[in-house]
């Protein structure tokens, strides 16, 4: 038995990871499984709660996505990595769980009101997409897990978990345990196009990307706007190429090449994406050719999630049982 805290974050499967992922939550990961127990899955049955009307690409993102998790670092020799539905004493905690937990928390989630809001061409009016926060409990509670790793702004999520996990030991006795938030802060990833890194806005870098696309990538990127020509001076605080280089290229080069070089016009926009690709090209370099090695394996993410399926079993049936017994079912 460990004596190290556990953490547990999951993935919805939408396709291949880019920049975005990477330094919002995979860059962490890596560092977490060096000092907790961590179990990271990815969320399969979460893609139905908005994908349930077109879910042909789903089997191939899962495989795409746990190739670039394994690029980037995670390692199942310190890391639990498994598929959600692969584990169904999730669904069963989820079912439980649900007979306890009263519907206007579910209707007061923020993202609940975003999403229907944003999201207007799928209907979302379905009992999942309400009920996804208990599902998300359902895998946190499963595991006890101590700390769930999250930005400021998710907070209010995992209150929820907290919630339905403070009703549950009221009604039945202390048996799951209340996650605590595991604060982290995100590095800002714009996209090609300025806005937030996304699949959906076509403007994103990929894990999978030669080197020879990041460039492809890079050079028509956006810059501040009001620099038109070369000899007009820049301000790096609003371009999302130096956004990037805040991620890649070491402070004192930045502090006295290129934010002074920007701001006098002593170096124009290309200049500048070239020395991003200085920096850029050498560390995404490592996780393309991992990448590209492992997806000669063919096996090698059935193996992982195989693994990773007997180790979280181990752990989620024993939490069933638990809670099955303080119900006396």
């Amino acid at each position: 038995m460990t004596s190290k805290n556990r953490v547990l974050s999951g993935m919805r499967p939408t396709g291949r990871l880019h920049l975005g992922h990477l330094f919002g939550a995979l860059d962490n990961w890596r560092r977490l499984q060096e000092a907790y127990e961590c179990f990271f899955f990815v969320a399969d049955w979460h893609a139905l709660t908005t994908e349930y009307a077109d879910t042909k690409g789903i089997r191939d993102n899962i495989r795409e996505m746990v190739l670039d998790m394994l690029a980037a670092g995670i390692d199942p020799s310190k890391a639990t990595l498994f598929l959600q539905s692969r584990l169904h004493e999730h669904a069963e905690l989820y079912l439980l769980l649900s007979m306890i937990t009263p519907v206007p928390w579910l209707e007061r989630n923020p993202t609940y009101k975003e999403q229907q809001q944003e999201l207007t061409t799928k209907d979302l009016s379905t009992h999942g997409f309400l009920g996804y926060p208990v599902l998300m409990a359902s895998d946190i509670l499963i595991y006890k897990a101590n700390h769930v790793p999250v930005g400021i702004d998710q907070v209010p999520h995992l209150e929820l978990a907290r919630e339905i996990a403070r009703r549950f030991n009221t009604l039945y006795g202390e048996v799951l345990v209340e996650p605590q938030p595991l604060l982290t802060e995100f590095a800002k990833v714009p996209g090609t196009d300025g806005r937030k890194m996304s699949k959906s806005y076509g403007n994103a870098i990929y894990l999978s990307d030669s080197p020879e696309q990041v460039t492809a990538k890079i050079k028509p990127m956006v810059t501040d706007p009001a620099r038109v020509r070369r000899r007009d001076p820049g301000n790096p605080d609003v371009c999302p190429v130096f956004d990037l280089h805040k991620i890649f290229t070491p402070k004192v080069e930045r502090d006295t090449a290129i934010d002074p070089g920007c701001r006098t016009a002593g170096i124009g926009c290309l200049d500048c994406k070239g020395m991003l690709l200085e920096h850029m090209l050498p560390a995404l370099r490592p996780i393309y050719e991992k990448r590209q090695e492992l997806a000669t394996r063919s096996e090698v993410v059935q193996e992982v999630l195989e693994d990773g399926w007997a180790r979280a079993k181990k752990v989620a049936g024993e939490t069933l049982s638990e809670v099955k017994a303080a119900m006396r079912i």
